[in-house]
């Protein structure tokens, strides 16, 4: 049974940081590329940030490059977010996601990060 489980999240002030943990389980993670994506309350569901079944490649979505930064330990099956200089706007509950090709495709339940003061 595949289950990708989030922890992490939390209530965090403006220009805080957060690390996002992704652990794996019934798959194996180094053959899959991994996502973290956010929804916000009333808004769709947006990819964040992706990373390569190797780490070889990385890519962000506009709104928070240079702010965070995605990785993975494949020996640990474990993918993070590391997240800095948080804002307001990054109040979302963020969802990790396992993908590769043939219809592979595993989501995690998803934790919540609040940026307040």
């Amino acid at each position: 049974q595949v289950q990708l489980v989030e922890s992490g999240g939390g209530l965090v002030q403006p220009g805080g940081s957060l690390r996002l943990s992704c652990a794996a389980s019934g798959l194996t993670l180094y053959t899959y590329a991994m996502r973290w994506y956010r929804q916000a309350p009333g808004k769709e569901r947006e990819l964040v940030a992706s990373i390569t079944s190797t780490g070889g490649r990385t890519n962000y979505a506009d709104s928070v490059k240079g702010r965070f930064s995605i990785s993975r330990d494949n020996a640990k099956n474990t993918v993070y977010l590391q997240m800095n200089s948080l804002k307001p706007d990054d109040t979302a509950v963020y969802y990790c996601n396992a993908w590769k090709s043939f219809g592979f495709d595993y989501w995690g339940q998803g934790t919540q990060v609040t940026v307040s003061s």
